[in-house]
């Protein structure tokens, strides 16, 4: 049975340098991505994604206290629920990536779903947090995700999320397939140099192993004043054959808009019986500290 779906990827340069106020930058950015959600609408999106972090620069380039003040409570924040109301005006799913405060100190990479009607239907926190070089110094700004691999069911289909550097590690990727995701998307920050290649390598690898659309988020553009590299756009989604349904272009704000058909993971999954055949009684190592 086909299942339709069109899905929108938003893929964005940073409005100022990171230099400006950071209050300055963040009703800058909302401003653009507002417009860029409502351009989506117009191609007739049923669900969109935002980058990693959307509303500000790739500030964990640097590692600055006044870049905290950027956070909010989800959902209870300004920008929650300014994204709860484009929801339910534009008849759209978004899935809206933000710099979540849960308590004074307490900061996640946190990104929310929304249904079309505006619900908010919960949140993922990032688990897997980087601290290396050229500048992704996370640990400054970000603990661990704490509320597993959760699933949402909208009004489109079931949807799971992962946020960047999570696509290194496909236990989480499994357990969103185990849950039920039907779509899976990865918000990301990520610089041309030593990981690329890996960009359209890993994710498509998840697609084929858990047999869903994986649809990946980056953003465009050489942010100053830190240049720790090239954000290299590409924002693409992949079938459950891993086959690239659509990519946009590489340094270009975009918002890159596909056709999809749910129905085809019914398809594959019968062909391919990943899931039955599974031996997770064998896989106790991988639990091992």
């Amino acid at each position: 049975m086909k299942r339709p779906v069109r899905i929108g990827l938003i893929q964005a340069t940073c409005t100022h340098s990171g230099d400006a106020p950071p209050d300055e930058i963040k009703q800058a950015m909302i401003a653009k991505h507002i417009a860029l959600l409502e351009d989506a609408a117009a191609k007739g999106c049923q669900i969109a994604c935002l980058q990693e972090l959307f509303y500000g620069p790739y500030f964990p380039a640097e590692q600055k206290l006044h870049w905290y003040r950027l956070s909010e409570h989800i959902p209870d924040g300004p920008t929650t629920q300014l994204m709860m109301e484009t929801a339910r005006r534009l008849g759209m799913v978004l899935i809206v990536p933000i710099y979540e405060v849960e308590q004074t100190g307490v900061y996640y990479n946190t990104a929310s779903v929304i249904d079309s009607d505006g619900t908010w239907l919960g949140k993922y926190r990032k688990h897997h947090i980087p601290h290396c070089l050229p500048g992704f110094w996370e640990k400054f700004y970000f603990r661990p995700g704490n509320l597993g691999y959760p699933v949402f069911q909208t009004s489109v289909g079931k949807v799971g999320v992962y946020i960047c550097y999570d696509r290194h590690y496909p236990e989480g990727a499994r357990c969103l397939g185990l849950n039920g995701a039907e779509i899976v998307f990865n918000p990301s920050a990520t610089v041309a140099g030593l990981s690329e290649y890996l960009w359209k390598l890993e994710q498509p690898a998840h697609a084929v192993a858990n047999q869903y659309f994986l649809c990946a988020i980056n953003r465009v553009g050489t942010e100053k004043p830190w240049e720790i590299g090239e954000f290299y756009g590409q924002s693409y989604i992949c079938d459950p054959r891993g086959q690239f349904v659509a990519t946009a272009s590489r340094d270009k704000d975009e918002v890159l808009v596909a056709d999809v058909d749910l129905g085809m993971i019914q398809e594959v999954r019968d062909v391919w019986q990943f899931y039955r055949d599974r031996r997770p009684e064998t896989y106790s190592e991988v639990l091992d500290e």
